[in-house]
Formats: C-alpha cells, sequence, structure tokens
C-alpha cells in the first residue's frame, strides 16, 4: 500500500440516487469501497457526498469581450471548482486551455473547440464566423480539436429582419452533423428560437443548448430522437433586461425573448415529462459569473423537475450520459461533501463543506 495519504469520507456516499453507502476511502487518489491496511495517515471527512457536480455548458476562457488570458481562465476554473463544479462541458471557447489538464488542482474539462457562426451572425470575437459552403471544413477542425463535441450557433438574430431566425441552411447541417459523427464527435447547438430545430433534430444533432424554442410537435420530435438539452435557466433569466435593452431598436426580437422567457418553467417542464434528457448548465463566461451551477439545479426543480432527477442532471447521470465515471469503485476521486442529503434539498449544494479533486482536499 501506498505512503501517501488516505482520506476516509464517512457519513453518506451518494453512489447513485437509490445507492447509500456509509463511507469511502480515497487511495492513491482513488475511490474504494475497502477499508485499507496499514495507512499511515487518515483524513477523515464527514458529511454527505455526492460526485463531483457537473457543469454541461460552461466557458473557460471566455469573457464578453471575447478570449482572456491564462490567469482569468484559472480564475474561472478555481470559482467553478469551489463551487463544487469539477467536470466542464465548454460549451465554445476561443482560448487554449489545454494547459488546465496539467493541473491537478482544477476541474476536468471535455471541450467542444470554438463555436463555429453565420457570418455576423454571433457576439463578436467568440466564434468563427463563416458562410454555408465552409461549414463542414469548420466542424472537421473543431470535431479533430475538441474532446469530442462541436458546437454550432443554430440561430440569432437576423438584422434584416429584426428578430431570431436559422443560422444555416438545411443541407449544410445534415453534412455537417454528418461529418462530425464520422469522426466520432457529437454535435450541439445554441438555439433560442423555434424555426432552427427542427432541421437540426432531423439532421442527427445530440444536444441543444437553451431549447427555449420547444413547442409541443418539437417536443415530441426530441424524444423521439433522444435529443437533449442543456436549458441553462440562470441565462435564460437575463432575457427581460436584454429585450428591454433593445426594445427601440429591435422590438419584434424584443417581444419573441419576453415570450420565450415567459414560458421557460413550462418549457423544460414539457421537456422532462415527455421523456427529453435535461442536463445542468450555466452558460458561465461571456455575460455570467462562474460558480453558477447550484443556482441553475435550483431552477430545475423550479420548473417542476422532481429534486433527485434535478441532482442527477448535474451528477450521476451528467457524468453517464459524457462518458466519465462517478463515485464507483476506482474512479478517480472527484466528490464534494454537503452537511444535509441534496437528495431532499436541492439547496445544500450552494454550500459545499469540502472538494475533493484527484483525491485531494482543495476546498
Amino acid at each position: 500500500m501506498s505512503d501517501r495519504a488516505v482520506l476516509h469520507v464517512k457519513g453518506r456516499v451518494l453512489v447513485g440516487p437509490d445507492d447509500a453507502r456509509d463511507e469511502l476511502w480515497v487511495i492513491d487518489g482513488r475511490v474504494s469501497y475497502e477499508r485499507p491496511v496499514g495507512a499511515r495517515d487518515v483524513r477523515t471527512v464527514q458529511g454527505w457526498a455526492l460526485p463531483g457536480l457537473v457543469d454541461a455548458h460552461c466557458h473557460v476562457g471566455l469573457d464578453t469581450h471575447g478570449p482572456v488570458p491564462d490567469d482569468v481562465s484559472e480564475k474561472q476554473a478555481l470559482t467553478d471548482r469551489d463551487a463544487g463544479t469539477l467536470l466542464i462541458r465548454d460549451a465554445g471557447s476561443p482560448s487554449d486551455t489545454r494547459w488546465i489538464d496539467d493541473r491537478d488542482d482544477l476541474p476536468k474539462i471535455i471541450r467542444a473547440g470554438r463555436h463555429i457562426a453565420r457570418t455576423r451572425r454571433y457576439i463578436r470575437n467568440f466564434a468563427w464566423e463563416i458562410e454555408p459552403d465552409d461549414l463542414v471544413a469548420y466542424v472537421a477542425q473543431e470535431a479533430r480539436r475538441g474532446d469530442g463535441w462541436v458546437k454550432l450557433v443554430g440561430d440569432w438574430i437576423d438584422r434584416g429582419t429584426g428578430d431570431l431566425s436559422a443560422c444555416w441552411p438545411r443541407d449544410a447541417v445534415e453534412a455537417a452533423i454528418a461529418e462530425a459523427h464520422r469522426l466520432g464527435a457529437r454535435v450541439t447547438a445554441h438555439c433560442f428560437a423555434e424555426d432552427s430545430l427542427r432541421d437540426l433534430v432531423e439532421s442527427g444533432i445530440d444536444c441543444i443548448e437553451h431549447a427555449t424554442g420547444l413547442t409541443e410537435d418539437l417536443i415530441s420530435l426530441f424524444a423521439a430522437r433522444g435529443v437533449a438539452i442543456v436549458p441553462t435557466l440562470v441565462n435564460i433569466a437575463t432575457f427581460p433586461r436584454l429585450a428591454a435593452g433593445a426594445e427601440s431598436k429591435f422590438p419584434r426580437w424584443s417581444a419573441h425573448m419576453r415570450r420565450l422567457h415567459e414560458r421557460r418553467y413550462d418549457t423544460v417542464r414539457s421537456a422532462y415529462d415527455a421523456g427529453i434528457p435535461v442536463y445542468v448548465g450555466t452558460d458561465a463566461g461571456g455575460s455570467l459569473a462562474h460558480g453558477l451551477v447550484a443556482g441553475e439545479v435550483a431552477e430545475l426543480v423550479t420548473a417542476g423537475i422532481p429534486p433527485v432527477e434535478a441532482l442527477s442532471a448535474t451528477s450521476w447521470g451528467a457524468r453517464a450520459w459524457l462518458g466519465r465515471p462517478g463515485l464507483e469503485e476506482g474512479a478517480p476521486a472527484d466528490l464534494v461533501v454537503y452537511d444535509g442529503d441534496p437528495r431532499a434539498d436541492v439547496r445544500v449544494l450552494a454550500d459545499p463543506r469540502r472538494v475533493v479533486l484527484n483525491g485531494r482536499v482543495v476546498g
């Protein structure tokens, strides 16, 4: 056995929603449910333990102006870590954050490369801005650069019409998604409105971000195809402010954004009721602060998703969806310890007692 310090987690270890164990041990940075023999230095932590939380829509290396220096990316990652987020699906960033992979004190990141948007149809300095003829090539490029995901901007304001509209023709989307799948990558897309969704889903997309434009007929299509959504409700909460700021210039867009906001909870609950997989994402980076994962889980509960299912959307279920382990025997010891049972009250997620990453207590 190693001379390294052993961590003993006592209380209730939530290996799954219905699998609570009395203790686990962390040996050489990995989870074990067997008591070690001859450990020389044992540290004990008590409480309710969960797998490290997942933020499935986050942007490390990005702020309102575009890419940020490494020291800012580090602060963003540390803020997420201290909130209990130990696995991030980075849903588009212009910064190279591969150096984070060499740090065992920072969250693990699954990258989607850089956003791919239509020319002048997204936030300046965030995305590759291209035309449809180049979409397949850029999807292939980002599929090779990412960690199994590619991110499209599916809709954005069209300044000619003054409202949200789809960014890509159907044939371009079909070819791009097919190319990503050929290269072993899944595809997701930013979508606020309604009219891009059918083409994306029928073309084989794997996930939709925000998904505020879901309607009854689209919900049944999503459910039949198994397409997941990441609602980012803490971001959708900003829609009224955005609408007010653009009222005089783009009144149609402003009214549309308000309607999407007003029905947001009904949209998410209807999606969940139909069997659409729903996962936690905050959209941190850009204009939103990092460390908001607990608030997003609480928003899903407010929308009507049962607390245990909302918890799974940032823990057991989210990790399985992303192909990363939870607290199984031999898994990396990435876990968060709380004073209370988060299945009974998700609000305890806002106050982690201990954060353990790669077997080390880091917060």
